[in-house]
């Protein structure tokens, strides 16, 4: 049987582009248990660069954790969500580098879908995505940044 796991990401920017940073958390599906968490600082950007840089980081820690797991990645991110599910086109250049490690980071994994939620229903990610633009380390750990 296939693990199934879930990625809840986020980014920010105070300012755009202003002090940035991403959250990501992965948790097991079925129990909700948080396998791993990931926070950076990414210096000044935008909020998008901060978004998509909170999704690769998600989808690799997914992959260290769990190679051919299915994943559903969870952003308030619609902008994320609708590139990465191919309906919307990816213009600038930046954001299409981070696709593409998004997708590269996904080819490790089984199925991985896009859901959008609501801020309200992204509170663990976006609490670490605040306390990296604050400096503040993750908990389990910082991530690569993408």
């Amino acid at each position: 049987m296939t693990r199934k796991l879930v990625v809840e990401a986020d980014g920010g920017s105070r300012g755009n582009p202003g002090i940035a940073g991403y959250g990501a958390l992965v948790a097991d599906a079925a129990t909700g248990e948080v396998l791993a968490e990931r926070a950076e600082g990414l210096g000044r950007t935008t909020n998008n660069v901060a978004e998509y840089s909170g999704l690769v980081a998600g989808l690799r820690a997914a992959g260290d954790i769990a190679p051919g797991a299915d994943v559903e990645v969870r952003m308030d991110s619609k902008l994320v969500v609708e590139q990465m599910s191919g309906r919307w086109q990816i213009k600038d250049t930046r954001l299409r580098e981070l696709a593409r490690a998004a997708r590269e980071a996904a080819g490790k994994l089984g199925k991985v879908t896009y859901t959008w939620v609501p801020r309200a229903r992204n509170t663990r990610a976006d609490k670490l995505a605040n306390q990296a633009m604050d400096g503040v380390p993750s908990r389990q750990g910082n991530g690569r940044h993408p």
